[in-house]
């Protein structure tokens, strides 16, 4: 089950790495268009910043499983295996308690904008907002299910080093 969970966790994230030179060709072309043409729309613009919140929201939990997260390793370094270990497990926990409050409070949040049909209120916007902000429980679901992957990685890795 941690095989396949980080598997597809990993899946998910070079997936959605591709997002980026997506987001770096829209604006490059919307700045050549704007600059040299002087034609520009809210569409492209919209679609920056739609392309930005699943790269951010589906990479969070790639970088958690890669380590690429935050963590003061200047500490760290120097704590014993086992003390990283339970390091580890402390802040996967906590992890795993904000991306569970993220998504039982972002459900309510979308099923409004689902409900009203949200969409952009410029004129020539994009419509349909609430698959951008279905995004937000869909991102903290993927990183609950990396933190349970790194809870389950720490009580290994400190019963080992226990010995």
């Amino acid at each position: 089950m941690l095989k396949a969970t980080e598997r597809f966790i990993d899946l998910v994230g070079r997936a959605t790495s591709w997002l980026a030179l997506a987001i770096v060709v829209l604006m490059a072309t919307n700045v050549v268009l704007r600059y040299l043409f002087s034609y520009g729309s809210v569409w492209a613009q919209e679609l920056e910043w739609h392309l930005l919140a699943p790269l951010i929201l589906f990479a969070i939990a790639w970088g958690m499983q890669k380590g690429e997260h935050v963590r003061v390793d200047v500490a760290y370094a120097h704590f014993s295996e086992r003390n990283k270990a339970l390091v580890n497990i402390v802040s996967a926990v906590l992890c795993l308690a904000i991306a569970v409050l993220v998504v039982y409070f972002s459900l309510k949040y979308v099923q409004q904008a689902y409900g009203i049909d949200e969409k952009s209120s410029d004129p020539g916007g994009l419509t349909h907002r609430w698959v951008l902000k279905a995004l937000i429980p869909a991102g903290f679901v993927l990183l609950a299910l990396q933190s349970v992957a790194e809870i389950v990685k720490g009580v290994i890795h400190w019963r080992e080093a226990k010995r």
